[in-house]
């Protein structure tokens, strides 16, 4: 028997580039974690390019090379290798006969071209007849690496804890059941009693008095199934703000960088996905444990009354279980599909939203219609093929369950005429099987909810098994060193991703304690990325950053940012109150900070032309406010914080000159005693700063004081000239 080619399905679109590296080791023997992969492919948002997969294989051990080749060259390369297909994904080729092409897709499993078709998916342009590959040959160090594979890698373990402090209510759950179960066992031999005994007798009395006992049992049963939901919804509700208060918890303390590589929907898909496990735990797998009690009980039972139904429904069963494991396959590749067209779609209208000016100002609203019909039109097809699968399946088990139906029939009206059983018992036979068969569709069903809730928790663990941000096993500094100066020693950074230049290579530069210190330079020169390293949004690749003689890194996180007050780029603001804006991490703000805030960023008399003062909402579900009010509420939350060390980026390119003029003396007052850092286009905003940074290409050209600077006529002088009005 031919061993089968090893497969993993891609976790979400950007994945396929590390996930063909997986199956590459895997055909090689190795098992190694896709988040280790993942990591050192360098995956970003926008996916990972060969140079990324080439340096990761690369690490893990492999010889490669990356090449342009024809059809013909491609029949002699060591296989297998990784293809770039259609322009925008990566396949695993692993075999090639009777020009056949076998291909391990991630996103739609193992599939099979012919020479015409696996061409025109390969390659790069009609008028190029090659394709990129990435042949790989495992080197002298592949096979002594470690396996890695997660073992905790779907979590069932530590998801059950969640229900341990609900024990008491769980045992009144299964009591439920027991009597649940009691009392549907009695309603056959209640009905055999009415057609054996009082039809047959023609005891009306009798008769009455069983109805009026089928009548109380129906109470009964009704109640404990009212009871039991009442109980699965207490459980349920508290176990799912259990779970999503930990997963918030979880992706809170993720390092910044995470969020680079992911996009809105992949985040609130994942939010969905442990709902869905939470429903399987909590509806499913209980209603399954007192299905099988049903039919375990009830199969004995029938086995009881005839032996031959019995071995007819039972084979009809194991049939009926072959036909839906057959689709079972099917369904996980469906799943992962709906989950990656559903994140496109989000993600899409969370973009649409939030960007419906622009789409208005620049007149793109057919486009950005027409974009989105596209994945409307995916997502039909999707749905198509779900309906599809549904309808094959569902057809199957009808015809199935149907002719089981007519055979035990058959079988039992024989068995009546023979006086094998009486009309009451075929009656209660019926009855019985009915009582059967359900508890076997509720465990396929069981089988197919399992099936989703584990690629859910696989999709899950991609959030827990990334490392956080503030590790316990780190021992941090919680108190700032007693010197508040910054240095920054032969630092070099570049943003994740294959292939991207350095931002910053071997920089030296210090930032005086209780100086203002201002970064200028074109656009690009490094200014924002700069500041992002201090605030410690990524980890840099070498050299170190030292605050106060003491290693950034060694800071606690927390105490670092709670010491630091930042005015970036892309502050938010939030729908909520101005005061809550303000002093966004205070339950209970402080009055006197808070006047102090707003008097620094002259946002008196914005406030008191407001309806409700402080408490006036603005964001997205209040008053829209403008650019320079948004800057100057930035302002006055960095403020309020008093910190030790202030970031300030473009913080007053939206002001009017007035407003300018007037922050910026009283921000002057405020940085007295403070570790300043201002990045600014607008150069009139640097002038009074103690030392002047000029970036170029991320390394210093010039430094010194606005006096010094523009004496020397250089690089400084000609980026402030123009604004100044500086002679030649």
């Amino acid at each position: 028997m031919l061993k089968r080619f090893p497969h993993y399905k891609q976790m979400d679109m950007m994945d396929c580039g590390a996930t063909c590296l997986r199956i590459v080791f895997k055909y090689y023997g190795q098992q190694i974690s896709i988040y280790k992969i993942r990591k050192l492919c360098q995956t970003t948002k926008n996916g990972v390019n060969l140079l990324g997969i080439s340096e990761a294989a690369e690490k893990l051990g492999f010889r490669t090379y990356g090449v342009r080749l024809t059809l013909e060259q491609l029949q002699e390369a060591e296989l297998p290798c990784i293809l770039h297909w259609n322009q925008n994904h990566f396949v695993v080729l692993y075999k090639i006969r009777k020009k056949k092409y076998y291909i391990s897709d991630p996103a739609s499993g193992l599939l099979t071209y012919d020479e015409k078709e696996f061409a025109k998916n390969w390659f790069s342009t009609r008028e190029l007849h090659a394709g990129l590959s990435l042949i790989l040959s495992p080197g002298p160090n592949f096979y002594q690496l470690e396996e890695d594979e997660p073992s905790n890698k779907l979590e069932w373990r530590k998801i059950f804890t969640y229900f341990y402090k609900y024990k008491k209510l769980f045992f009144q759950l299964i009591l439920g059941m027991v009597l649940g179960t009691i009392l549907q066992l009695v309603a056959p031999f209640l009905t055999q009693s009415i057609v054996d005994i009082g039809i047959n007798t023609r005891n009306i009395s009798f008769i009455n008095l069983i109805l009026i006992a089928q009548l109380m049992l129906f109470v009964g049963s009704t109640a404990v199934s009212f009871i039991r939901s009442w109980i699965m919804l207490h459980i349920s509700t508290r176990v799912n703000i259990s779970i999503l208060t930990d997963l918030l918890i979880k992706i809170m303390r993720l390092p910044m960088a995470f969020f680079d590589l992911k996009t809105h929907g992949d985040l609130m898909q994942r939010m969905a996905d442990q709902q869905r496990v939470e429903a399987f735990l909590t509806g499913n797998t209980l209603n399954t444990l007192f299905s099988m009690v049903n039919m375990l009980v009830f199969g004995t039972l029938l086995l009881v009354y005839h032996k031959t139904i019995f071995f007819v429904f039972f084979g009809a069963t194991i049939l009926y279980t072959i036909w839906i494991l057959l689709f079972m396959r099917y369904r996980r590749e469906l799943d992962q599909r709906r989950f990656k067209i559903s994140s496109e779609n989000q993600t899409y209208m969370v973009e649409m939203i939030q960007s419906i000016k622009d789409i208005k100002l620049n007149n793109a609203q057919k486009q950005k219609r027409w974009g989105w019909e596209a994945l409307q039109a995916k997502l039909f097809k999707f749905k198509v093929r779900s309906l599809a699968l549904s309808q094959y399946q569902s057809a199957g088990s009808l015809a199935i369950s149907q002719v089981q139906g007519i055979f035990i029939t058959y079988i039992s009206a024989k068995a009546v005429i023979e006086d094998e059983l009486t009309l009451g018992g075929m009656m209660a036979v019926q009855y019985i099987v009915g009582m059967v068969s359900n508890p076997v569709q509720s465990l396929l069903g069981f089988m197919q909810d399992y099936q989703d809730a584990k690629i859910s928790l696989e999709r899950l663990n991609e959030i827990y098994e990334t490392e956080e941000e503030d590790t316990i096993q780190k021992d941090y500094l919680m108190q700032l060193p007693a010197s508040r100066s910054i240095t920054m020693r032969n630092l070099t950074f570049r943003y994740f991703g294959a292939g991207n230049e350095p931002i910053f290579n071997k920089l030296n530069i210090t930032f005086p304690e209780g100086k203002t210190t201002a970064i200028v330079g074109t656009s690009g020169s490094g200014k924002t990325s700069l500041l992002k390293l201090l605030l410690r949004f990524y980890p840099y690749e070498e050299g170190e950053i030292l605050v106060g003689g003491r290693k950034l890194e060694q800071l606690d996180f927390a105490m670092w940012r709670d010491s630091c007050g930042s005015v970036l780029q892309d502050n938010f603001v939030y729908a909520d109150t101005i005061e809550r804006n303000i002093a966004i991490n205070d339950e209970f703000p402080d009055e006197q900070r808070l006047r102090n805030a707003i008097a620094m960023a002259n946002l008196n008399q914005f406030i008191d032309e407001q309806p409700f003062g402080l408490a006036t909402k603005i964001g997205t579900a209040g008053k829209g406010i403008s650019q320079g009010q948004r800057q100057r509420l930035m302002i006055a939350r960095a403020v309020y914080k008093e910190p030790e060390f202030i970031f300030l980026d473009e913080a007053t390119n939206s002001l009017d000159a007035n407003n300018e003029k007037v922050i910026i003396e009283n921000l002057d007052r405020f940085f007295k005693n403070r570790t300043v850092i201002v990045v600014a286009h607008r150069l009139s905003t640097v002038k009074n700063a103690d030392n002047i940074v000029v970036l170029e290409k991320g390394a210093i050209v010039e430094e010194g004081n606005h006096q010094q600077l523009t004496a020397k006529k250089g690089r400084y002088f000609e980026l402030v000239k123009n604004q100044l009005e500086l002679g030649n």
